[in-house]
């Protein structure tokens, strides 16, 4: 057996047991994706990030959850990126990823202790009829809309009220059979400028705590809605988050705060 570290981080918050769980591991090279997935699997968390050194302040970095690997994730670059910092004392301002699907992402520390990323802004490509997905969350949205990256397709599910987002009672297998990856319910907020939740079962993810990557379609709508670049976001999941975004161009800067849960030692067979 070899024995390989692993951080639990929880993303999107600076409360314990709050944001969105994820399992952080750093590696010398790749393990096959078969192992990568399997550990992925075992830890049953929405994500398992993995980071391999390529350079100055430079990871290859890749997320999977228990069933597949995804092209992005929002909450587990930022779990990687407290690990970086925070336990495993990297000094470096900003730090680079290389990923597989979206190319390279940055990470920059800031002063009040929250961690901004910078992430492609995802295109909206239709307008969704909305019965289907009024049967699959429960609830009739205003509108759906769709928006598109190469590999990844959300349908975002307009609600006029909070409180219908919080009251969303989902049908999962019923949302794992319509075509996008996954749905996200959004509405203005009480408190802040927007508030969402993220189904995803096809990715084996029912509801996903907190989602950094759902802000990539969120902040783009919101935007042009509200007229404005800046907002202050929070996912109304049961163990919520709390999230800063804004738009620059074609980018969507997402920044949270993470805390540690967990230091440990898997055993992989060699």
């Amino acid at each position: 057996m070899t024995k390989l570290p692993i951080y639990q981080v929880d993303a999107f918050t600076d409360r314990l047991f709050t944001g969105n769980p994820a399992a952080v591991m750093p590696l010398e090279a790749w393990l096959s994706d078969e192992t990568l997935q399997a550990i992925a699997a075992e830890n049953n968390l929405s994500e398992t990030a993995y980071f391999v050194p390529a350079g100055e302040a430079r990871w290859e970095l890749r997320w999977f959850t228990p069933t597949m690997e995804v092209p992005l994730c929002g909450h587990a670059t930022l779990a990687t990126a407290f690990v970086l910092a925070e336990v495993l004392g990297e000094p470096a301002e900003t730090l680079t990823f290389a990923t597989r699907m979206v190319g390279d992402l940055t990470v920059t520390r800031q002063d009040d202790s929250w961690f901004a990323m910078r992430f492609p802004v995802r295109e909206r490509t239709e307008t969704i009829a909305v019965e289907p997905v009024a049967a699959a969350l429960g609830k009739r949205p205003d509108a759906v809309v769709e928006f598109a990256t190469p590999g990844d397709t959300s349908w975002l599910a307009v609600f006029s009220d909070e409180a219908d987002v919080r009251g969303i009672e989902p049908d999962s297998r019923a949302i794992a059979a319509l075509p996008p990856l996954n749905i996200i319910a959004t509405a203005p907020g009480f408190a802040v400028d927007f508030v969402s939740r993220m189904f995803a079962p096809k990715a084996g993810i029912d509801e996903d705590p907190v989602t950094g990557s759902a802000h990539c379609s969120l902040v783009p709508y919101w935007a042009e809605r509200l007229g404005k670049s800046e907002f202050v976001a929070k996912q109304v999941s049961a163990r919520g988050g709390d999230l800063r975004c804004t738009l620059d161009g074609e980018t969507v800067v997402v920044a949270g705060q993470a805390v540690l849960y967990m230091t440990g030692e898997i055993a992989v067979p060699k």
